[in-house]
């Protein structure tokens, strides 16, 4: 497949500090691809080097096809963009605003500006002072999508949404999806990202410590199996199993966390009477957290 985005070696530095480093990157054409960390880790900065907002230390991007810093202009048309955070002319109504952005694009009109405005419930007419935060954060969303892109790259476009709200936007994106288009979601909800993304990139302090589809990154971690059985059961047995961990005994039930497949815990339970199993996978939350834990080396 064509790649929407492509980096290379990528690198920020600001003084001593360090933005992101070495970063290599491919978002696939009509795909949501979720970019993944904590405050600091390097996710805003990226999203700036690819729209050429910020010149990278050194290392290369690609947007699109074209060139992030060449042909910056071009790449900034093509895309829709809703940054973390952005300030408008408090006087100006939404209306108003999207006309100018459009007379900037080349278009004549709202776009599809009001289509997405209802479906958010967002009024056009509201000045932008007036606007409260969660709708500060809609007229975000109609600015990124209005000229129907072909890239929208996304900076925590939840933030301040209720959940009504959120759902429609993760609905938008599905479509946008649908429809072959790509989505670069930068976000640290955790949820959403793992209920619409394709592929999952985690940043950890400027770095890549994952880059892999939502789906195998949650299978990597452990699951939590819980035995029942018909009397109690040594647990000793199940704890020296490979990949088992964190063991418990409540009376007739043993629960433990499984790194890989469940077939040798399976066959030491059927040696007894199993009444009950259940298997629950981790969240992407969990997983998250497991790639941030300091105490613990980065997965393989």
């Amino acid at each position: 497949m064509t790649s929407a985005v492509h980096a290379e070696a990528l690198t920020k530095r600001y003084g001593p500090r360090l933005g992101i480093e070495h970063l290599d990157l491919e978002v696939l054409q009509g795909e949501i691809f979720g970019f993944i960390g904590p405050n600091g880790a390097g996710k805003t900065t990226t999203i700036r080097l690819l729209l050429d907002l910020l010149h990278p230390t050194s290392g290369r991007a690609t947007v699109l096809g074209l060139d992030a810093h060449r042909d910056s202009v071009a790449v900034r048309r093509a895309t829709g963009y809703l940054p973390g955070e952005f300030g408008l002319d408090v006087r100006m109504t939404g209306r108003q605003v999207i006309r100018y952005f459009g007379r900037l694009r080349g278009l004549d009109g709202l776009g599809a500006a009001q289509q997405v405005a209802d479906r958010l419930d967002l009024d056009l007419d509201v000045p932008m002072g007036r606007l409260s935060r969660g709708n500060r954060q809609k007229f975000g969303i109609v600015q990124a999508l209005f000229h129907h892109p072909q890239l929208l790259i996304l900076d925590e476009p939840t933030t301040g949404l209720d959940p009504l709200v959120q759902d429609t936007f993760l609905q938008m994106m599905r479509e946008a999806r649908g429809e072959g288009r790509t989505v670069f979601l930068s976000s640290h909800i955790l949820s959403e990202v793992e209920r619409v993304c394709d592929r999952v990139a985690i940043v950890r302090g400027g770095r890549l410590a994952a880059l892999e589809t939502t789906e195998s990154l949650l299978e990597k971690r452990r699951k939590r199996v819980t035995l029942l059985f018909s009397e109690p059961v040594d647990a000793e047995p199940f704890a020296r199993l490979p990949g088992v961990s964190d063991v418990q005994v409540d009376g007739n039930r043993i629960s433990l966390r499984l790194h890989d497949g469940v077939d040798a815990v399976i066959k030491l339970a059927a040696q007894h009477t199993l009444v009950d199993l259940s298997v629950e996978h981790p969240s992407l939350d969990e997983v998250f957290l497991g790639y941030y834990d300091e105490r613990q080396p980065w997965p393989a």
